[in-house]
């Protein structure tokens, strides 16, 4: 298996001229659908109880799965700035407003959510959609933090592969199910806007998000391996680029 170091140095290397040639070529407009800031439609009168770790997963009674989509600590603190900063919100959001700890790997302990885990993800609402998004009267969604929104959904539906082992060598992908659409090394999964004319210049700028978002995510892997130290505490861990974390994002005090 190829090294996160060799990873990084491939992502770096990535040729944005050559990620947007196959990002034309694949085709791309967003149609504001919001199937990829939602979970799928809650049950009529089902509300998802959060648990303490933010987990809306569904539980198998028509409830949905959550939105689940991966955000660096940085954009934390930047959609955090947003709310801040944007009239249609009354207040700036805190840590747990923005991000919840990634759910795999923590499992339901005598006392609550317990374990430890390597990412944040989106907070969702109660139907487990995205807690930005806004969807109008004729079902036309939208980002209320459009300007400051992650990298994931900057460059979704894509993703890309790098040099590895196998042959599709090692995917940079967050939980966006199988690609369906490939060229080159951009994965395109599914969305009802692949397959539409997109102009160069969205292209390209497509394409420098996605040469980003593969540096960052690897950028990110490798600090939280050189910074992990198990955490013998109570309760939920997640582990980022900056250290051990509560699920308020404040960092672990305490750690043995």
């Amino acid at each position: 298996m190829q090294s996160l170091e060799a990873d990084l140095a491939a992502a770096r290397d990535l040729d944005t001229a050559d990620l947007a040639d196959a990002i034309e070529t694949i085709g791309f407009e967003c149609t504001r659908c919001g199937a990829c800031c939602k979970a799928e439609t809650c049950a009529s009168g089902a509300e998802p109880e959060s648990d303490a770790a933010g987990d809306d997963r569904g539980n198998g009674d028509g409830e949905p799965e959550p939105h689940t989509a991966t955000v660096f600590p940085d954009e934390v603190r930047e959609l955090q700035a947003a709310t801040a900063a944007n009239d249609d919100f009354d207040r700036e959001y805190d840590w747990r407003d923005v991000a919840r700890p990634m759910p795999y790997g923590l499992h339901e302990g005598e006392d609550g959510p317990e374990g430890e885990t390597f990412e944040w993800a989106l907070q969702t609402d109660a139907c487990g959609d995205c807690t930005f998004y806004r969807e109008s009267d004729d079902g036309t969604g939208a980002c209320s933090v459009h300007g400051s929104r992650p990298l994931i959904c900057r460059t979704y539906p894509f993703s890309v592969v790098l040099a590895g082992d196998g042959d599709d060598g090692a995917e940079l992908a967050q939980p966006m199910g199988a690609a369906v659409d490939r060229e080159g090394t951009v994965r395109a999964h599914e969305c009802e806007g692949l397959g539409r004319d997109i102009s160069r210049a969205d292209a390209e700028e497509l394409a420098a998000a996605l040469k980003e978002r593969a540096v960052r995510e690897l950028e990110e892997a490798i600090a939280v391996r050189d910074e992990y130290e198990p955490a013998n505490v109570d309760g939920v861990v997640v582990h980022d680029s900056e250290g051990a974390k509560r699920p308020d994002g404040t960092a672990l005090d305490g750690r043995e």
